[in-house]
Parts: C-alpha cells; sequence; structure tokens
C-alpha cells in the first residue's frame, strides 16, 4: 500500500499542469486546513490526507468537457482507482471517494454525510475567502483581463470572464456568502474572521481607489 506522501505525490503530478487558482497549491492549502479543522473537529486525518490531495484531480476532465462533467464526481471515482490500484482497503476508499465526489455540494448533488467529508467541504470552501481568498479572486481577475477594481459597477449586470470580472465582484457575487456554508463548528470560526477580513479589505481597496487612502 502506497503511504499518504506517495499518493501526495501522485496528485502533485497529476495537477501540476493546471496553473489556475485550483492547481496543486490549492490542493495543498486545503490539506493544511484539513489538519488544522480536521485535528480539532476528532476527524480520521488518515482519510482527509488523502481526500484533500486528490480532491480536484478530475478537474482535467471538467474543463475539457465544457463544464458538462462535474470535476467532483469524476476525481472520486479517478481516486477510487487510485487508491485500489495502490491497495488501500474498501472502507478506507469508499470514505475518501464520498470526501471527493460531495465536496462541491450545492442545492443538488451528493450532501456531505461524514465528519471527514464535512471538513472537506469547509476546508476547499475556506481556501476561497480571507487572505488567500482575495489572492485567488485577482489572480482569476488577471486571467480574464479583468479590471482592478469596479466598485462603481452595478455588479449584478456584469459578466463573468469580463473586464468586469474582478475580484470586488467575485467577492460579491460569491465570496461573501461563503461563511454561511461551513458545517463544522471549526470551520464557522475561520470563517468569520476571514469574512470579515475581507470586509475591511475591500473596503480599504475603495477608498485607496478613490484618493481617500
Amino acid at each position: 500500500m502506497m503511504s499518504q506522501s506517495e499518493i501526495r505525490a501522485v496528485a502533485q503530478a497529476l495537477l501540476a499542469s493546471d496553473s489556475s487558482s485550483h492547481g496543486w497549491d490549492h490542493a495543498d492549502r486545503v490539506w493544511n486546513l484539513c489538519r488544522h479543522i480536521g485535528s480539532a473537529e476528532g476527524a480520521d486525518l488518515e482519510v482527509l490526507g488523502l481526500a484533500a490531495y486528490l480532491h480536484d484531480i478530475g478537474r482535467p476532465e471538467e474543463k475539457a468537457s465544457g463544464g458538462e462533467v462535474c470535476h467532483a464526481v469524476a476525481g472520486a471515482e479517478r481516486a477510487r482507482s487510485i487508491l485500489k490500484e495502490h491497495g488501500y482497503r474498501e472502507e478506507t476508499i469508499e470514505r475518501v471517494v464520498h470526501c471527493i465526489a460531495s465536496h462541491r455540494f450545492r442545492r443538488n448533488g451528493e450532501r456531505p454525510r461524514t465528519l471527514e467529508a464535512r471538513v472537506l467541504f469547509d476546508a476547499d470552501k475556506l481556501d476561497a475567502i480571507g487572505a488567500v481568498g482575495i489572492g485567488r479572486a485577482f489572480l482569476f481577475a488577471g486571467e480574464v483581463g479583468a479590471r482592478l477594481h469596479n466598485p462603481e459597477a452595478d455588479i449584478l449586470n456584469t459578466q463573468a470572464y469580463s473586464s468586469e470580472d474582478t475580484a470586488f465582484r467575485e467577492f460579491c457575487v460569491k465570496l461573501q456568502k461563503v461563511k454561511d456554508r461551513m458545517l463544522t463548528g471549526t470551520g464557522k470560526q475561520i470563517a468569520e474572521d476571514r469574512h470579515h477580513f475581507m470586509v475591511a479589505f475591500f473596503d480599504r481597496l475603495t477608498r485607496e481607489v478613490q484618493g481617500e487612502k
């Protein structure tokens, strides 16, 4: 059976070509959050480690399909094959697969039922907010050629993947809602702190752009 560090290397190789905000660095940060939240909540860190490293390996398939394939579903099945090939017990495989399949849960899809799945869900969402979340939002904005800041825009009438798809738009449309989606007590505490940091940052950015600071 491969060790967790060896599975880490497999996942890193699979995600190495992804230069987006969902590449290997994201997976590594999610594991750091899983380790922190999982330890506080009493979760199985072996399952969490495997799930965190492998949770986004289905993204290339999703991208190739133009979004028709869900990366959580595709990644779960690919993770099943990898873990089975490398000798993991069926029980461990099923627990990891559930974590990955449910980490994208919204209104539809597989709901996180286990503690480990809830921890991964929180960790993945937490990486989208706070200082890291702001950095990722600006990284994405740069990828699509967006402006630095657009506080004067009617956010509801701006378009994704346009010059108006700024970090501020991402905050207004998505990021400010993340804290209310947490499923663990520890995740909620971290989310509150990260949320307040983002609010203060974008307030400061607006004031600087307007020449008030």
